[in-house]
């Protein structure tokens, strides 16, 4: 149970500079027993061609947390088999302007599933380890039940059949082969071309979201965090097509907003959490009084996240477009 719940380095800040440090190094990934490498993403490159070199190192990635998941109970597994596949899902949507069609839609409509699958353990865990602290030993008691029911749907989802007809169907995808289908017009566009009308489009549309930050409803917060999230996979799945200076600290700051959008995100988590644990609890187990505790240790620190938000916004609005650099 402690290897669930007290992971060394496994928590959510992780996590989110773990997509912008793995994701752009599509070098050590394959397709089939071709290394990525040999045919590095650039400008030139066509968008079919990213987006399939893309899917296949989110492919290798999930394949790697995948043993993880089934071989032991290191969080580090279940969490990042949810970014491969959240990564997979983001690239699917960035790209589907030019690769678009019933195959990737499939594809996509998969990973959401096994992402669902993987979701109660990783949420379950970061409530435990981020938002609250000094967890009474009835809760930790209740929740390790639970972290075991979790894991063990996410290993029935990872080990199953229709889980190795999507990894076929995703290979099949990556390596191009008759399976997979061209983009819809047939036409090979340069990335770089096709790159900065989708972040001009996605850096459009989180601008318009924040325009009234200060007055903002937390339904428009909410929508202004998918905006970015959408943003930030574009910025660093298209960054190698511009090679500019600028998209690192572009992406740090996506990062930094998303994680305080995040931030605010977390109090419906928690209380989703929270709910979960007092229906797990036995008749035995008297967690009213702990669970009101950790709601009220959860509720906290509103103000110094609003700031954090504040000052995430307003780097985010002062960072150069690296695109259009």
């Amino acid at each position: 149970m402690e290897a669930i719940l007290q992971p060394p380095c496994c928590n959510k800040t992780f996590i989110r500079l773990s997509f912008f440090e793995v994701a752009p190094s599509l070098a050590v990934a394959t397709v089939g027993s071709m290394p990525v490498s040999a045919s590095r993403i650039t400008a030139e490159t066509p968008p079919d061609a990213a987006l399939r070199r893309i899917a296949a190192a989110c492919r290798a990635d999930l394949s790697k947390y995948r043993a993880i998941v089934l071989e032991s109970r290191r969080p580090i597994g279940i969490h990042q088999a949810r970014v491969a596949l959240r990564r997979l899902r983001a690239a699917f949507s960035v790209f589907r302007p030019a690769v678009d069609g019933p195959e990737v839609r499939a594809l996509s409509a998969e990973a959401k599933w096994l992402a669902g699958e993987c979701g109660p353990a990783r949420d379950l865990h970061v409530f435990l380890t981020e938002s609250v602290t000094d967890v009474p030993p009835v809760v930790k008691r209740v929740a390790a039940r639970l972290a075991s029911s979790h894991l063990q749907r996410a290993r029935a989802a990872l080990s199953s059949a229709r889980y190795s007809a999507f990894d076929e169907r995703l290979q099949a995808f990556a390596e191009g082969t008759p399976e997979a289908e061209p983009a819809p017009d047939g036409k090979a566009a340069r990335l770089a071309t096709f790159g900065r009308a989708v972040l001009d489009a996605r850096h459009g549309k989180v601008l318009r979201r924040g325009r009234t930050f200060e007055r903002l409803s937390e339904e428009q917060l909410h929508r202004l965090r998918i905006g970015i999230k959408k943003l930030r996979y574009a910025a660093t799945y298209l960054a190698p097509a511009f090679a500019s200076p600028a998209a690192k600290p572009y992406i740090e700051a996506t990062v930094r907003l998303q994680g305080a959008l995040g931030a605010l995100n977390d109090r419906a988590t928690a209380a989703r959490m929270l709910a979960d644990i007092a229906t797990a609890a036995r008749p035995t187990e008297d967690t009213a009084a702990p669970l009101k505790v950790l709601a009220r240790q959860a509720a906290s620190g509103e103000k110094r996240r609003r700031r954090k938000l504040e000052r995430a916004w307003k780097e985010f609005r002062k960072v150069g477009r690296f695109w259009r650099a």
